[in-house]
């Protein structure tokens, strides 16, 4: 069975250098705030972070504080089953309802029973609406 709902992801952009990540994964660590959830991107001298924590108000506080240029977007986070064909089953769902994913990102252990996938689409409502319990 699919989890699925609509959560705020923190998007924080800065120039891209080394340590950039290190920095702001040790405020977030200074904080107590565990991250779930993070993918970077870098182009054109920019790299841009997305981040789901364990608590996105205080990362947002504390990000702000440290002087990190960063906004937040909805993106739809679902808890899928570890097993073979829950993303196809869920991407093919989408897909029926003419959903588009415009992006993605997962991660999940060979140990755990669960993963987490992000990802924001052509319609996150509806999404969430389709996914939910299937």
């Amino acid at each position: 069975m699919i989890e699925a709902r609509l959560q705020q992801e923190i998007l924080i952009r800065s120039e891209d250098r080394e340590g950039v990540l290190a920095e702001v994964t040790r405020v977030l660590s200074d904080m107590g705030i565990n991250v779930i959830g993070i993918r970077l991107q870098t182009a054109n001298d920019e790299a841009v972070i997305h981040l789901l924590t364990s608590s996105q108000s205080y990362a947002c506080e504390a990000l702000q504080d440290a002087g990190y240029d960063m906004s937040e977007r909805d993106v739809v986070v679902l808890d899928l089953p570890h097993h073979p064909g829950f993303l196809r089953r869920a991407s093919e769902a989408l897909a029926r309802k003419e959903i588009s994913i415009n992006d993605l990102y997962l991660s999940v252990s060979d140990e755990s029973k669960t993963g987490v996938v992000v990802l924001t689409c052509s319609n996150n409502a509806h999404a969430i609406q389709l996914l939910r319990g299937y």
